[in-house]
């Protein structure tokens, strides 16, 4: 695959319906100072584009790898694979789900008397069959596609009709305070959590390692994410935020009204703009607009879709059972097994209410299991295999623990920097006490 088609099909499978809705929360809430949440995907493309490529581009074409977890194989051994399987299939199946409940909630705000329930269903029926029908492949070029009608859909309808919908400068100026429109209007422990989050995603996820085995060399790679970097901040980032300033405008100033959304009452962030949408847009252009951010949600739902697939079939069942070998064999195989996670995180999204926690939970989960050892992997050679493995389960079981139970944490700081914390000591003191792995690439 070409740069051109990766990296625009990296920055549709990251700011896709979770950071689309879930941006528009931030911006409704916040203002302007929530397109920092995407600073971090831009911080996180460049670091992996320096440091992680050339190595994981390398390993890759020399032993013709399909999966994130087959590195850990390779560094460390089968088990630490297929823990990290475990593990990344887990956080998937979250991202997924977040990114199905981002479609039904869209669908619902914005179509008359459409239940989310009856959306959400609507939504993981598209997306799990043109996903087991057509593979990566079609994931990546689908993404493109999906990805400029997200843009121009921002570009040449939502932004200029909702700004004169509102009533300009005057009027978001006349309604909101001045914290919206400043870029100091977070705190340093959103900011932090944020980063320890998003950043470590670019060097541990799936579908991103999948779109560089895809790549032709890892000079293409690099540019590839340096487009999506630029992508995501300013660009997405500030389009985002700023129609859900308009929402918050058309909110206040009572346009919410007529469907029982009056200024003072109880509304869900994340509905702002759809709801604004729905109540600025005539019939033709609101079809348009729909499209371009349902095309933003299937971006990311398909390729995540895709690599909980991947991690199921080749670093979990693969290594557990014999699967039957030969190319229409595997690839039925696939089909059957994304078609049954795709109900899974259809299920899952039935059960949750907020799309950007959803999301942010399984991108925790991920990071403060994964990060660390993949670093050492790359980084320490005195990184050993025991080390690797208890730094998995320490690292994500700590941050599952302190987010089921609700623990009040120091400074509000999110349990993933802890989980983070706890996967690296353990890592470095078992390495120590019981050195040893495989011989690695140079």
């Amino acid at each position: 695959m070409s740069s051109f088609h990766v990296g625009l099909s990296v920055v549709a499978t990251d700011v896709g319906g979770g950071f689309s809705i879930g941006l528009g929360g931030l911006g409704f809430v916040m203002g302007l100072s929530g397109s920092w949440m995407l600073f971090t995907g831009l911080v996180g493309a460049w670091l992996s584009a320096v440091f992680l490529i050339p190595k994981a581009s390398k390993i890759a074409s020399k032993l013709k790898l399909f999966t994130f977890p087959q590195l850990f194989e390779h560094f460390y051994s089968p088990k630490v694979a297929l823990l990290a399987g475990i593990i990344s299939a887990i956080g998937y199946v979250g991202f997924t789900s977040s990114q199905l409940l981002a479609g039904a909630k869209l669908a619902s705000a914005s179509f008359q008397n459409l239940h989310i329930n009856t959306a959400l269903i609507i939504m993981g029926v598209i997306a799990v069959l043109y996903t087991v029908m057509g593979g990566l492949k079609a994931v990546i070029y689908t993404d493109t596609f999906q990805w400029i009608i997200l843009m121009a859909g921002l570009i040449l309808i939502g932004i200029p009709l909702g700004y004169q919908s509102i009533g300009g400068m005057e009027a978001i100026r006349g309604t909101l305070s001045k914290d919206f429109l400043a870029l100091n209007n977070v705190e340093w422990q959103t900011l932090l959590n944020w980063a320890v989050t998003i950043i470590p995603i670019w060097f541990v996820g799936m579908t991103l390692y999948q779109r560089i085995y895809s790549t032709r060399t890892a000079k293409e790679a690099q540019r590839a994410w340096y487009i999506a970097g630029i992508f995501e901040w300013p660009l997405m980032a500030f389009m985002g935020v700023i129609l859900s300033l308009f929402a918050r405008v058309a909110f206040e100033n009572g346009m919410f009204a007529y469907m029982d959304f009056g200024p003072g009452s109880d509304l869900d962030a994340e509905m702002g703009l759809p709801l604004l949408l729905r109540t600025i847009l005539p019939v033709g252009l609101m079809g348009l607009m729909m499209s371009a951010y349902f095309s933003a949600i299937m971006s990311t739902a398909d390729s995540c879709l895709m690599a909980a697939s991947g991690n199921v079939q080749t670093d979990i069942l693969r290594k557990l059972f014999k699967l039957p070998e030969g190319q229409k064999s595997t690839l039925r195989v696939s089909q059957i097994i994304t078609l049954i996670i795709g109900v899974l995180a259809l299920l899952l999204a039935w059960q949750m209410e907020n799309v950007l926690e959803l999301m942010l939970y399984s991108y925790a989960f991920m990071v403060s299991g994964l990060f660390i050892p993949v670093l050492g992997a790359f980084y320490w050679k005195r990184g050993s295999t025991i080390g690797a493995f208890w730094s998995m389960l320490v690292g994500g079981g700590t941050t599952l623990t302190l987010t089921l139970l609700t623990v009040k944490l120091p400074f509000n700081l999110d349990p993933n920097i802890f989980g983070i914390t706890a996967s690296l000591i353990v890592f470095v003191i078992l390495s120590y006490l019981f050195p040893g792995r495989k011989n690695i690439i140079a």
